[in-house]
Parts: structure tokens; C-alpha cells; sequence
């Protein structure tokens, strides 16, 4: 039941994104605002990536420990 209701929730709270009206590439590029996007998306996809190598070292480190 919780899984139904987990689902459920998810699926409306998406429901909302649609109300938002319609932001194209093309009225973020003219307004300037796609370049903030673009920002974002690099900084988060960084912090991945040295997440993912951090988490190698220490990986390794251990393995070779054991």
C-alpha cells in the first residue's frame, strides 16, 4: 500500500509541473535565464564527477588494505 501511495503522490506532484505554462530553450535563451541553466547543470554534473573520483580513492585505498 505504502508503494501505491509513494507512486500516486509522485505522479501529482509532476501533475503541477504542466500547470506552469510553457517554457521553451528559445524564451530562456532571449531572457538571458538559459545560461544560469546551463551553469547549474555544469556545477552539478562537477560535483558529481569528483564525488565519483573521491569515492574511487577511497575505494581503492581500501582494497588494497584488505
Amino acid at each position: 500500500m505504502k508503494k501505491i501511495s509513494a507512486t500516486l503522490l509522485m505522479l501529482l506532484s509532476c501533475l503541477g509541473l504542466y500547470a506552469q505554462g510553457n517554457i521553451t530553450a528559445d524564451s530562456l535563451y532571449a531572457s538571458g535565464k538559459i545560461y544560469v541553466v546551463v551553469v547549474c547543470v555544469v556545477l552539478i554534473l562537477l560535483g558529481l564527477i569528483f564525488f565519483l573520483f573521491s569515492m574511487d580513492r577511497r575505494l581503492k585505498k581500501l582494497e588494497r588494505n584488505a
